[in-house]
């Protein structure tokens, strides 16, 4: 991945782990934040309850008689009530009373009535005239029976002289509480994936405000059967050429700095060949040796000439959104235009280059950046391969696409350099000369590759040698 993509890809990392991050904190504070709710109207009810059981109080005694007919109708009674998402259709509030000693006189269930509640944080803290409350499971070791209980003083006199607390179980949160993490877990996906397409789509009105959309409508234009599979290929590669802009945009400087230093780096070694042949020529010498470091300078002059040509190449071709002079193309004609072309290298080292398969294939191309492409990866193969061996083009024909495979008969490719073969400046040694070339030819070939909605690939053959493969779509139509 290049560096730009990375950096990208980086910032739009950054952005996620961060709405991530926010929204776990906001996720694992819900329980404590319903719980607070909860219990605030619980003591609400409590109170509540605890004032008409104080109307009610006779010399000391706590006359609960009336609550036990009301909450036996609440129980019994069936509703439906439509709370946002979730749905009631029955009370769970639970109810207790107790005395000054903390035994319990009245228990809205009707099981714990004569037990002594003293120990419970809610009825102890309570009497003692603090706050008490607790959440305690209703089946030991089952936390999703536990029970939340807040207990309101019943007074008389300014005495207390009892405890009403009032119950809820935590499993009637739950409902809510999934609720709310299901809401926030599609919020958060929903803001990363609005938040790439806007920065998409802001691409492509600050880097190139009209020029992507022009493509686009000159495309539709273009079509003479319109299809809606090929209208949603080309929208999706105008996004993605928007995207690219747009890493650009954020990735210029860092872009800029990799390939300066790139290029100083090739350049620093034929300048200094350069360099010491004109010191060296200062100084008398035979004619013959005046001549050799004569050539060597012509040798490395050429070579920055080349690798410059090339980098302006590829540059030229990185900043197009898309093809402009696109053809039919015939692939047994160009690949014997690009053979034609180069058999004096062939011919040199006595090779043979048969072709398989490309007859009666014809694709939608941009001819000369085609060319260039098929040229760069066969005289890879031409400068890799041995003396008197054969290289072998064969064209697949897939559903889709064409596969256009080259293979030779050379060393292959090192372990170390598998997945840099397609970097910038990355060139391994031909096995002949020991020489290195310019590192820019399977760039180029990459980037021509992705402008036709292809893909390019070198990997090394089970029985030897290097395959080279160009994948190109075929025609949406096809061709007269």
């Amino acid at each position: 991945m290049s560096k730009r993509n990375r950096i990208f890809l980086g910032i739009l990392l950054i952005y996620v782990l961060g709405v991530t991050l926010l929204l776990y904190r906001v996720t694992a504070d819900l329980d404590s934040r319903y719980r607070e709710s909860a219990e605030e109207l619980l003591v609400d009810t409590a109170y509540l309850l605890a004032s008409l059981l104080e109307t009610d109080l006779q010399s000391d005694a706590i006359r609960p008689e009336r609550l036990r007919p009301a909450f036996e109708a609440m129980y019994s009674r069936r509703f439906k009530a439509r709370i946002f998402e979730i749905t009631k259709t029955r009370a769970d509030l639970r109810v207790y009373v107790t005395d000054p000693r903390g035994i319990v006189i009245f228990d809205s269930l009707g099981r714990d009535e004569g037990k002594d509640f003293n120990r419970w944080r809610d009825v102890r803290l309570t009497l003692e005239g603090g706050y008490g409350a607790r959440t305690t499971p209703e089946t030991e070791g089952d936390p999703r029976s536990a029970v939340m209980y807040v207990g309101a003083p019943i007074r008389l006199h300014g005495e207390i002289v009892g405890v009403v607390s009032v119950g809820k179980p935590m499993r009637s949160f739950g409902g809510f509480l999934a609720s709310a993490r299901h809401k926030l877990f599609l919020v958060g996906v929903t803001s990363s994936i609005s938040v790439i397409l806007l920065a998409v789509l802001v691409s492509v009105w600050l880097v190139r405000p009209f020029g992507l959309i022009a493509d686009y409508v000159r495309y539709v234009r273009e079509q003479k059967p319109v299809s809606l599979l090929g209208l949603v290929r080309r929208a999706a590669a105008t996004l993605g050429a928007a995207y690219a802009e747009m890493r650009d945009a954020l990735a210029g400087r860092s872009y800029a700095e990799e390939y300066v230093q790139a290029l100083t780096h090739e350049i620093k070694s034929p300048l200094s060949a350069i360099r010491g042949a004109a010191e060296l020529l200062q100084e008398p010498m035979p004619d013959v040796r005046r001549a050799q470091f004569l050539k060597n300078i012509h040798d490395e002059t050429r070579r920055i000439q080349n690798l410059v040509d090339r980098l302006l190449e590829l540059a030229a071709i990185e900043k197009r959104r898309g093809l402009i002079e696109v053809q039919e193309v015939r692939l047994d004609a160009m690949l014997a235009e690009v053979i034609a072309g180069l058999a004096p290298l062939a011919d040199a080292r006595r090779l043979r280059i048969t072709v398989h398969g490309a007859e009666g294939g014809a694709l939608s191309a941009e001819p000369f950046l085609l060319h260039r492409a098929l040229a760069n990866l066969l005289q890879n193969a031409i400068d890799f391969s041995p003396m008197g061996s054969e290289i072998a083009i064969e064209v697949a024909v897939l559903k889709r696409h064409y596969q256009i495979v080259i293979r030779d008969h050379g060393p292959g490719i090192p372990d170390y350099a598998v997945d840099r073969l397609f970097e910038k400046f990355y060139s391994l040694r031909r096995p002949d000369s020991g020489r290195k070339g310019t590192g820019l030819g399977l760039s180029f070939v990459k980037e021509i590759a992705q402008l036709h909605h292809g893909a390019a690939e070198v990997r090394n053959h089970p029985d030897g040698g290097a395959v080279a493969t160009l994948t190109l779509p075929k025609p949406a139509v096809a061709p007269r």
